[in-house]
């Protein structure tokens, strides 16, 4: 391991469906005689990265801007903190930097994690041009932690970053490494509308593939923990005679006038402690 504690270091970026309400439970979930390398082929905001701190990692997510802000804060925290720093939280400061295009690799980090931080509800989302189109998140107590950002750096150090599709990950993947899987999904409709609602972020077709994504990693011999929606369809599509448990945690999706409550989700795995 590092010399960084786990609780020095956390995601920087707001990212919906993010993990961090899983991280005091996460150990139960871990196998039992601990793992080699880790994998996330579903990075986000890399809740479950930061607190694990493994010392090799490989690190991907289909979102290539994501990823090239990730690279450039390892490669210069500074410079992207310099361009940050040069942002304001206003209306039209936040149109004119999302409609900008900025040749700097690290000017386009800064402007992710701007944008993703006085957006509304720290949402991304593109147009059918591929266009970035969040609004204005009118949030008034911006603070971006530079400090946090300079140790998100020192994580990454050893760690391997891509923008690919999960399937692509599996040549990395060796005997004893540890996979997490949290593949995009709502909760917010767990039961009624399901499957019409998550059809547009990660369909059932893909849900079945990455069942056979899951059958590969454990042909390999390594573990596996997978986040999912707690609902029937996806119990059965995911029944591979390994852990099931429900855990259930407040929703923090949606605006301040959004309808809030308690949410179950599904935590499947092959060498859970429990």
């Amino acid at each position: 391991m590092s010399n960084l504690r786990v609780s020095d270091v956390k995601p920087f970026l707001r990212w919906a469906g993010g993990k961090r309400w899983l991280l005091g439970e996460l150990n139960s979930f871990l196998p039992k005689n601990g793992f080699k390398k880790y994998h996330e082929p579903f990075l986000g905001g890399g809740a479950v990265f930061f607190y694990l701190n493994a010392p090799k990692s490989y690190l991907s997510d289909l979102n290539s801007e994501l990823i090239d802000t990730y690279i450039a804060v390892r490669e210069d925290p500074n410079l992207v903190i310099r361009y940050l720093k040069g942002f304001r939280n206003t209306k039209n400061e936040y149109y004119y930097v999302r409609e900008k295009e900025f040749k700097s690799d690290f000017k386009r980090a800064a402007k992710f994690i701007y944008l993703n931080q006085t957006s509304f509800n720290g949402i991304y989302r593109v147009n059918l041009s591929g266009n970035y189109n969040v609004p204005y998140g009118y949030r008034k107590n911006v603070e971006f932690d530079y400090e946090n950002i300079k140790l998100v750096s020192k994580a990454l150090g050893s760690a391997s970053l891509a923008a690919c599709h999960y399937y692509e990950t599996l040549g990395n993947i060796e005997k004893g490494d540890l996979v997490f899987i949290d593949p995009p999904y709502t909760v917010t409709h767990n039961h009624n509308g399901f499957v019409h609602y998550n059809s547009k972020i990660f369909s059932l077709d893909e849900q079945y593939r990455l069942r056979e994504y899951i059958s590969e990693i454990k042909k390999i011999g390594a573990y596996y923990i997978l986040t999912n929606a707690a609902h029937p369809r996806i119990k059965k599509i995911f029944n591979m005679k390994d852990k099931i448990i429900e855990m259930k945690r407040a929703s923090t999706i949606g605006g301040k006038n959004a309808k809030r409550g308690v949410y179950a989700e599904l935590i499947m795995t092959n060498g859970a402690c429990l």
